[in-house]
């Protein structure tokens, strides 16, 4: 195993890696009309000598910082690219989906596209090239002092109903700002919320021309919480965290073992565990319930029998799994 995982070359995993995006786009039976590409990093602490482990200081120890990127509404991944312990540039985001875009759209070009991530992703490199590809995006955005001075009437009100009622209050309203690097103004979306703990005032960037600020904020950003679920069950539930060569090439190796088997998963979870109390189960219930079942094997002249456990709990759900994996082609 070592000497596989230390085989491939910078070239080869590139060519993993698209394929990885193309497997996402095959795994549409026809053109969506839009999708939304969520990225996020994670913290994948190292305990060795691993190349280019760095000391995050936000995460308190030596890590990588691995980027996801996963088709928010279907769950589906597009792409893991292992990264070291440090925040990625716009610049450098930007050279990620610049591959990723261009087979997209080579696929699909009438496809919609928004892309979706939390405010250490915001930059105006980001910005540029989604305005250079005809891309949406929604990205939080840090509460600078110039924007919370623009909405301070707005947590005022917020606080005042928040003391007649006492209970929690949300207020919307969208500002254009401009920083002095940037060639024009950008539309935030601000969030004014009022309870118990006190303020809490959010900002988000768009250049979704969606009239209903509550709708951008509360249905298209902050549904991309679904995507730490994703990230759950790739790093938690089929360990794909366990980075430990000493090669920086190993390691992305290993994470792209782990993005298959993801893909392997979420496949047969999407396909053919819908008629069975596992349709929605997460990947750890799958591996354990379905997949790590004990059988006797008896190899005959003719044929192989596999003897599975007569107390088996989930019987059923197994014949409607066998069946559809027959149907499918897979028997």
């Amino acid at each position: 195993m070592c000497r596989f995982e230390n085989a491939p070359d910078h070239k080869t995993l590139y060519r993993i890696s698209e394929t990885l995006v193309e497997n996402f786009i095959s795994s549409y039976s026809a053109p969506p009309k839009s999708i939304i590409l969520d990225l996020d990093d994670t913290a994948d602490p190292t305990y060795g000598a691993q190349q280019l482990s760095l000391f995050n200081a936000h995460y308190d120890c030596h890590c990588y910082l691995p980027l996801h990127i996963y088709e928010g509404s279907s769950a589906k991944l597009v792409a893991t690219v292992l990264r070291p312990g440090k925040r990625p540039s716009g610049k450098e985001v930007v050279t990620i989906f610049k591959r990723i875009i261009k087979k997209i759209r080579q696929a699909w070009p009438e496809v919609g596209i928004i892309l979706r991530g939390d405010a250490h992703f915001s930059s105006p490199a980001i910005y540029d090239f989604c305005a250079a590809n005809d891309l949406k995006y929604v990205f939080g955005f840090k509460a600078y002092p110039p924007l919370k001075q623009r909405v301070i009437n707005l947590v005022s009100k917020a606080r005042e109903l928040y003391q007649d009622t006492q209970k929690t209050v949300k207020l919307f309203t969208e500002i254009y700002y401009k920083a002095d690097s940037w060639p024009s103004a950008k539309r935030i979306i601000c969030k004014a919320e009022y309870n118990n703990m006190g303020a809490n005032t959010r900002f988000i960037i768009t250049n979704l021309t969606h009239s209903k600020y509550r709708f951008i904020y509360e249905t298209v950003y902050c549904t991309r919480g679904a995507m730490e679920l994703m990230i759950k069950e790739h790093k938690n539930h089929l360990c794909s965290d366990r980075t430990s060569c000493s090669s920086f090439a190993a390691n992305q190796f290993r994470l792209l073992l782990h993005s298959m088997a993801y893909i392997l998963v979420h496949a047969f979870r999407e396909q053919h565990l819908k008629q069975t109390e596992f349709a929605r189960a997460q990947f750890n219930s799958i591996r354990l319930y379905l997949l790590k079942i004990g059988a006797r094997v008896r190899m005959l002249s003719t044929r192989i029998k596999i003897h599975l456990p007569t107390a088996y709990p989930f019987k059923q759900d197994l014949e409607k799994i066998w069946r559809s994996c027959c149907i499918s082609g897979y028997s």
